[in-house]
């Protein structure tokens, strides 16, 4: 029997929300069928922030690993989703009774729409909850927000404590629709060398009943 899947990704378009200065995504044809061209061939432009995208140590660390150098472990394998607070910050409390040595992989859910507009106030986590993954040997921590620090933070501590851990970070999930629980996890960044982050097409896969 197959297993379900459920897709966590946001849909990447014109309208969809960047954090303010970043590049939008757009795109075009540059062989179009419509105008005599034997194929359609697109041409896009994007920040790899946009959407559903993994978080690389270079996006805090000079000289640290691009996305496409980043081992793939952490993306692909047991996870549970969690219900986490709809305002403020994610503590350690919101991780208790968390087996990491089982499901070493953590995705929160704070949002109940994610839509299309940006955001300026989002859920984020607090540093001693990044501290407290990282000392715990967590793989992965997904949010279902634009980032793991508030908007306006200027040290960007939990992405130091986890990236500086070598922690992998998902951001911009969709996970309203997602029962908290254990799942699999799938959310392969692309092999894009030497960049700071990737998108991924993330989807949780029900366990086997095995």
């Amino acid at each position: 029997m197959s297993r379900r899947i459920v897709d966590i990704s946001q849909p990447v378009n014109a309208a969809t929300g960047v954090w303010p200065g970043d590049t939008p995504f757009s795109s075009e044809f540059s062989w179009d069928m419509a105008k005599g061209a034997s194929c359609n061939v697109s041409r896009i432009t994007t920040s790899p922030h946009n959407g559903t995208h993994a978080d690389a140590p270079l996006h805090f660390l000079p000289g640290a690993a691009g996305i496409g150098e980043v081992p793939l472990g952490p993306y692909l394998g047991p996870c549970i989703v969690i219900d986490g607070p709809r305002e403020g910050q994610i503590e350690p409390s919101h991780f208790v009774g968390i087996d990491l040595a089982n499901t070493p992989r953590i995705l929160v859910r704070t949002r109940d729409d994610a839509g299309t507009e940006f955001p300026r106030e989002f859920v984020s986590l607090s540093r001693e909850a990044a501290r407290w993954l990282a000392d715990r040997g967590a793989l992965l921590i997904g949010l279902d927000t634009p980032s793991m620090d508030q908007f306006d933070s200027r040290t960007m501590d939990a992405h130091h404590a986890l990236l500086g851990a070598r922690v992998a970070i998902l951001e911009n999930l969709v996970l309203a629709h997602v029962d908290p629980g254990y799942w699999e996890l799938i959310a392969l960044p692309l092999r894009w060398s030497g960049l700071d982050a990737s998108p991924v097409r993330a989807v949780l896969r029900e366990l086997s009943a095995d």
